[in-house]
């Protein structure tokens, strides 16, 4: 459904508003290269983001060589930080080596909150996301430190980010039940090659009040169609993660980049060419159809990306190309929900027609 920039939505079971997309920074502090921005480029981004109505903008201390992603971003909204809606995360190491400058403990949470408030030039957080699950930390350690930062006024809102279906479900009843700051946001990866979400986090989020703001709504680039059959061969020879000067060489040592997604890719090029449009803005304007998404986060390199992919809130895909879209880059149903949907709805219900709430 198309929308603007400036027509605000609710951040899960929150009052906060956020615009429809959120403007991403991973590329801000990396150095100019195949998939960093320079200074002038990410001012550029921001500059225009805020004028079309934008206030969401996403960030986290690991990014850009340690918190240079923040650093940059603190200069570029100096002087007009208090209408934007500014989010950052903790979790991921800092300082290799050091035990406690990674994970999602308080000790490293208080350390990385302090430094984050530093680069920003700020005195608050909007939103502070756990970046990853560490599978180390007790979660009421977790809770009681975030809610700590919300009463002490540096952190307003509470994000997951990362997180197991089962344990943030788990961590927000809990939160609920104590009195403790809620989560409002759930930040996952999903797009149209990446749907297993919708098996349990995109539901789980609904049904706990968080909001959904995706990730890589591209497909680290492989809906826009810029990558070819050609490319597989490359993928084939693998690597490591040492050699990832480029998104192509991290889809290629990810998996990302196959035949599957490849075809995904085909059909989004197709659906481009009858609209008219770009690959990019039909893949954000499928993600942009599914009701449980709040603000998908578009991680762009240069300004002409952004206006790029700033005009899927023009479109409105047609039921057709939905339908075509959703069959290409359907996923198989796991259980319990293959049984639940499947004949078993009606022996529960004994023939009589419930409706949902």
């Amino acid at each position: 459904m198309a929308t603007q920039l400036d027509h605000y939505r609710l951040l899960g079971r929150s009052g906060l508003r956020v615009s429809p997309l959120a403007l991403g920074t991973m590329t801000f502090g990396v150095g100019a290269g195949s998939w960093g921005s320079t200074e002038d480029e990410a001012r550029a981004m921001v500059d225009r983001f805020v004028e079309r109505g934008g206030n969401f903008i996403d960030t986290a201390d690991f990014y850009g060589q340690m918190g240079r992603s923040e650093e940059w971003l603190g200069r570029l909204v100096r002087g007009r930080r208090h209408p934007l809606v500014i989010s950052t995360k903790y979790s991921l190491t800092t300082e290799p080596g050091n035990p406690n400058a990674a994970g999602n403990h308080r000790k490293n949470m208080v350390r990385s909150v302090e430094d984050s408030l530093r680069r920003l030039q700020t005195d608050y957080i909007d939103l502070l996301y756990l970046h990853m699950w560490d599978f180390r930390t007790p979660v009421d350690e977790i809770l009681r430190a975030f809610d700590d930062l919300v009463r002490a006024g540096k952190v307003l809102y509470i994000g997951l980010s990362d997180t197991p279906a089962w344990q943030a479900s788990r961590m927000q009843a809990i939160a609920e039940l104590r009195g403790w700051t809620q989560f409002c946001a759930l930040q996952i990866q999903y797009s149209l090659v990446e749907r297993t979400v919708e098996r349990e986090m995109i539901p789980m989020a609904l049904e706990m009040g968080m909001g959904v703001s995706p990730w890589a709504p591209l497909g680290q680039g492989l809906l826009t169609g810029k990558y070819t059959r050609a490319d597989l061969d490359a993928a084939k020879d693998g690597g490591s993660m040492d050699d990832i000067g480029s998104r192509k060489a991290i889809n290629a040592v990810t998996g990302k980049l196959n035949a599957r997604n490849l075809d995904i890719a085909d059909v989004v090029v197709a659906v481009a060419g009858e609209i008219g449009c770009t690959p990019a803005q039909v893949a954000l304007a499928w993600t942009l159809a599914n009701p449980a998404t709040c603000s998908p986060v578009v991680g762009v390199r240069t300004p002409a990306q952004l206006d790029d992919n700033l005009g899927a809130l023009d479109l409105t895909l047609d039921p057709d190309q939905l339908a075509r879209l959703d069959a290409v880059s359907a996923v198989p149903k796991v259980f319990p929900m293959d049984v639940l949907t499947g004949p078993a709805e009606g022996m529960m219900f004994g023939g009589v027609s419930v409706a949902r709430r």
